[in-house]
């Protein structure tokens, strides 16, 4: 039972670190969609920086545009980092127990990581599709979550469920760089203090600066196939898009647009833009994630006391 709540825990503390941060950087990652979703087209270009999207919104008066699907965003991040760090948190309790070791190995923590992104995946994607439909949508003409789902087959709200798949390697080295810096410099800071001292635990500020290079690191690992995501998902708003092939909206399709028109540099547009979105967004979620995961276990625990209390008095009632 306390391995479940402790799960919760994780779980409850990441959903709200992710909540907090896709909130507060939610333009930005308007503006990187779009910047992303855009195909270089005889040498033309709408958006050649990605301040050109913001400008655009300013320009025409559409600056609230840039939180269009920030409902959908907000809801699919906090399902699918509840969804990760408890299955993360389950599956290492798990492996730990069935195998009797101390401490999970990198190859160990690689695979957990993956299993519970997979599991988030499945479980968001629908969201994630119509998320990435609502941000790549021209300025003022976003839909709602239900119309941008239902307007096409349901199988088109999985657009690119299998790319998503393959980038649970992305938090899977994330959180496994993430935990291995965090074990060693927790192991350093353990040496320097009492034994009858509280635990140790990471600072605000170093669990900013170990969540973004661990970002940094996975995002540039997995970025190609980040873009070509953005792309498989992206809504189809002008003409031109409209009339290509539903060919070109499959993993194979985009990867030959962007290296027909755009070449292999095509595959790293935008890497800048991702890696300041990403590497602010994941460094804010885990720095809230390890404030809070305290207090988040001390009101579960307290939470099922007070159930307790309650199951007790209605027996004594009942009998």
């Amino acid at each position: 039972m306390s391995g479940d709540l402790e799960s919760i825990s994780e779980a409850t503390s990441g959903a709200i670190g992710a909540l907090v941060s896709t909130t507060v950087l939610y333009p930005l990652d308007t503006c990187k969609a779009k910047y992303q979703a855009e195909v270089q087209a005889h040498r033309l270009r709408k958006y050649r920086n990605l301040s050109d999207v913001l400008l655009e919104a300013i320009s025409t008066g559409k600056v609230l545009s840039l939180y269009q699907g920030l409902g959908t965003k907000s809801l699919q991040s906090f399902i699918a980092q509840f969804v990760y760090f408890y299955g993360y948190s389950y599956f290492k309790r798990l492996y730990l127990e069935e195998s009797g070791a101390k401490s999970i190995g990198t190859r160990a923590n690689l695979l957990i990581a993956a299993a519970a992104g997979a599991c988030t995946a499945i479980t968001t994607q629908p969201l994630d599709t119509a998320s990435s439909r609502m941000q790549t949508s021209a300025f003022g003409k976003s839909k709602g979550l239900w119309k941008t789902l239902t307007e096409g087959s349901w199988s088109e709200a999985f657009d690119g469920l299998g790319i998503s798949l393959l980038l649970t390697s992305n938090p899977a080295i994330q959180y496994t760089v993430f935990d291995q810096l965090k074990q060693h410099l927790l192991k350093g800071k353990e040496k320097t203090t009492e034994k009858d001292a509280a635990p140790v635990v990471l600072s605000a500020f170093s669990a900013f600066v170990l969540g973004a290079l661990s970002k940094s690191i996975a995002t540039v690992l997995t970025y190609p196939a980040i873009r070509c995501k953005v792309m498989i998902q992206a809504t189809d708003d002008d003409e031109e898009k409209k009339a290509e092939p539903k060919s070109s909206k499959t993993i194979s399709g985009v990867i030959c647009s962007i290296w027909k028109k755009e070449g292999i540099l095509g595959f790293f547009k935008g890497l800048h833009a991702q890696i300041l979105k990403t590497v602010l967004s994941s460094a804010l979620l885990l720095m809230i994630k390890e404030k809070t995961s305290a207090t988040t276990w001390v009101l579960i625990l307290a939470l099922r006391r007070i159930l307790l209390l309650r199951q007790r008095r209605l027996k004594l009632k009942s009998a």
